[in-house]
């Protein structure tokens, strides 16, 4: 079975560059690392549940509390009316309450919260509430908000050049629809949070989030606290994937609440099917187009209306649909274009992060575009893509930023070629015309994704880099680890300042109290961000080691080198501890904190031109397909990507990393599917509903390789870029590979009404449509 694949070696000087295991790998397989839910549970500890609104939008007329505050173990339960603070746990826009208020905005909203002596009691007594409610007309789908002019903003615009004028003169014209849907984050371990009461009303909170930061500021305006009273820890998560950006507050704060009432400990661990329902999604999309091409595929003009469903409140909405308009080119030069972006106010959870932050609901639109013009033409469909790709002289993105990077053309190029694209390509049109019920499809599709937080200030991070007197080093930043190998990457870059082995260095725990005011692990920033922060960190400690070794060895600073073999200079040599001691005993610092701020962004939002990124990241895959015609069953039989990741920090965890950011989003694109009722109640809330990517449905051909010669142009650490999540978008070749499968089932003309996640039944529909349309 081929499987993925390594660059070949290189020889390495330091720990950068090297195929190093996770930090926790081994605590993974033994069961032994610890969550917050795993941690020994201290003296008097409190269980937070939740008494969750039953009705979608609706009046809240009555809350009878009697019976849960007599339920067994019950200690305290709290409403809206015993916050000293602030009632809320909105991130930016402050229109998210922790506990409702008299309307009731979507369907799981948390009316109360109760504190008792165990989960099972806290739970079993939040369901005694009397509760009676007056229900409101509700908005549920992307339809139902547009219809009513519902908007959690005003309407954005991006354009450049006269794109009507275009369009009225382009030789060929078609316009289409097509929806997607959102998705559940499924991160193994769930909300979680243990809120501990210390002195003179500080607070110590142990919660499972991205953001540390912003967890703090929310609690503090909570409680009506500073900032430095609270503090925020957090050592890893069981998965995060954008849903533990904003989404971890809520539960923090309810422990913390508890915490400071009570004078207790309060742990909140939420349970699956609670978390489903009272956590945002990734943003569902319809999406519109109108587009102008020629004879040969290229296009000349585009107006493309994006829609999506927010809910309830402002989350991330803004930012989410933002990068959805600015990856609506992918790769592809579009000479007169405009994109159109709605973010709809529903009277549903209120969608948030999801990897690719609305990347990837923008980059499909377009790839729907290429097949929809390929389909029009009868041309292949890679052809299409490749005329259409960035070059010289069409360098231009929608939002004015000119692309200098761009590798999209000799990365896909390589991969056509290594992975036998024309060959293959013949061999499925060879078994489509011999099978009828069983028809083959492949596409290869690129991936062009920005770098960097598009609000501005997000872009800088912090370290601290403390050496000790033996020589080990202890190091703590800003992001946090979620499975994704944060920690072991900036952990390389401490050593190979320092020329030492990696187990000289030991990260602890990202805590607030350590490093202040950081900015989410989110937009794939993290080691570009903390790498930095923690290098220059490294850099001014190892700057005074050199001044005193240079005293020591009689040279200049700028001739002392730091090896694998120890400090050498002026023809001499000591070993690392060595000089360390020595420092320590002539009073020289070993401690330094560190900063990086990202340079050259500069992006003016209400005009929506500049350059939101300090760089791009590419990729591409072929993938090939089966479809069930009697059934709309369909599998992935193969898949073969090459990704840019420039000078990979450590091959094995961005392998990693590309394969779990495809299978991710081929469950997207294909079977995760969310199902709300009239109401805006999601009646997909558990694994028995909602189906996830299984081992069974990695193909049995899975080539992943690192393209070799990957370089990032801009001076990002140690050359590398990011990974996080730009591979999710790889995953768009399956549903095109489906879509050429089910036009194989119907031949004629015309794109298939495939929409995603592509489910049996949508693959049936998308065959019956099709075979319909063409008699």
């Amino acid at each position: 079975m081929a499987d993925r694949t390594t660059p070949p070696p290189r020889t390495h000087a330091s720990e950068v560059h090297r195929p190093l295991p996770h930090d926790s790998a081994d605590l993974h397989v033994a069961g032994a690392a610890s969550y917050v839910d795993d941690l020994p549970e201290p003296p008097g500890l409190l269980h937070c549940a939740f008494g969750h609104g039953a009705e979608g939008h609706a009046t809240l007329i009555s809350l009878d509390l009697a019976a849960v505050r007599a339920a067994p173990g019950v200690v305290a339960v709290f409403t809206a009316a015993d916050i000293p603070g602030e009632n809320n746990v909105g991130p930016v826009v402050h229109d998210e309450p922790l506990l409702a208020e008299g309307e009731i905005i979507y369907p799981g909203q948390p009316l109360f919260l109760v504190a008792a002596t165990s989960t099972r009691a806290a739970r079993r007594a939040a369901r005694l509430a009397k509760a009676v409610f007056e229900p409101r007309p509700a908005l549920v789908t992307i339809a139902d908000a547009a219809a009513a002019g519902s908007e959690i903003e005003a309407t954005q615009f991006m354009s450049r050049g006269d794109a009507d004028a275009a369009l009225a003169a382009a030789p060929h014209r078609l316009t289409g629809r097509f929806e997607m849907g959102g998705q559940e984050h499924f991160y193994l371990e769930g909300q979680a949070a243990l809120a501990t009461p210390g002195e003179q009303g500080q607070l110590h909170i142990l919660s499972s989030t991205q953001h540390p930061s912003e967890i703090q500021h929310l609690i503090a305006a909570l409680l009506g606290r500073s900032h430095a009273q609270i503090v925020v820890e957090v050592r890893r998560m069981g998965g995060a994937f954008g849903g533990k950006e904003t989404q971890a507050a809520a539960f923090a704060a309810a422990a913390a609440l508890v915490a400071a009432k009570t004078g207790r400990p309060a742990k909140f661990r939420a349970d699956r099917d609670d978390d489903m329902v009272a956590t945002g999604k990734r943003h569902d999309f319809a999406v519109d187009y109108d587009v102008g091409f020629d004879g040969e595929g290229r296009i000349e003009g585009i107006r493309i209306q994006l829609a999506s469903r927010c809910g309830a409140t402002a989350d991330l909405s803004p930012a989410v649909n933002d990068r959805a308009m600015f990856h609506a080119d992918n790769c592809y030069y579009l000479p007169a274009v405009e994109i159109v972006s709605r973010r709809l106010k529903t009277h549903t959870v209120s969608n948030t992060a999801f990897r690719g932050f609305g990347g990837p609901q923008g980059m499909i639109a377009i790839e729907r575009v290429m097949d929809a013009i390929a389909f029009a033409l009868g041309r292949d469909a890679l052809e299409i893509r490749t005329r259409n790709l960035y070059g010289p002289g069409r360098d231009l993105t929608p939002y004015h930023m000119k692309v200098t990077d761009n590798v999209a053309p000799e990365l896909i190029a390589e991969l056509a070629e290594r992975s036998g694209y024309e060959a293959r390509r013949a061999e499925v049109e060879a078994f489509n015309a011999a099978h009828s019920v069983l028809k083959k499809g492949l596409a290869l599709t690129p991936v062009k994704f920005g770098i960097s937080f598009t609000t501005t200030h997000l872009n800088q991070a912090g370290a601290l880099v403390l050496v000790y007197a033996d020589g080990s080093v202890h190091l703590n930043h800003g992001g946090t680890e979620m499975g994704q190998g944060l920690y072991i990457k900036v952990a390389q870059v401490v050593a190979d300042v320092f020329g030492l082995p990696i187990e000289k260095v030991k990260v602890s725990a990202t805590r607030t109290d350590k490093v202040p005011n950081t900015s989410a692990t989110a937009a794939s920033s993290g080691s570009d961000l903390n790498g930095m922060a923690a290098r220059n960190a490294a850099l001014t400690i190892r700057g005074r080691l050199a001044e005193l070794a240079a005293t020591i060895f009689g040279c200049a600073p700028d001739e002392v080198a730091f090896t694998r073999e120890g400090v050498t200079g002026g023809g001499q040599a000591c070993a690392f501890d060595e000089l360390c001691r020595r420092a320590h005993l002539a009073r020289i610092s070993l401690a330094a904190t560190g900063f990086y701020a990202t340079p050259d962004i500069d992006y003016d939002r209400p005009s929506h031109r500049g350059r939101p990124f300090l760089y791009f990241a590419y990729g591409a895959a072929l993938s090939e397909v089966v479809i069930d015609t009697l059934t709309g069953e369909h599998k992935l039989l193969a898949v073969d990507i090459l990704h840019d990741v420039g000078r990979s920090l450590n091959p094995a965890v961005d392998l990693g990393q590309i394969e779990g950011g495809f299978i991710q989003g081929m469950g997207w694109l294909t079977m995760e599917e969310l199902v709300y009722d009239d109401r805006g109640r999601l009646l997909t809330h558990a694994p028995s509903t909602y189906k996830i990517p299984t081992a069974n449905d990695r193909p049995a051909h899975m080539e992943i390789a690192i393209w070799e010669r990957g370089r990032n142009a801009e001076p990002t650490i140690h050359r590398s870029k990011a990974v996080g999540e730009p591979p999710l978008m790889l995953a768009i070749s399956v549903f095109s590979a489906l879509t050429h499968a089910v036009a194989a089932a119907a031949p004629g003309k015309g794109l298939p009404k495939l929409d995603a996640p592509a489910t049996p039944e949508r693959v049936l529909f998308a065959i019956d449509e099709l075979r319909e349309r063409n008699g």
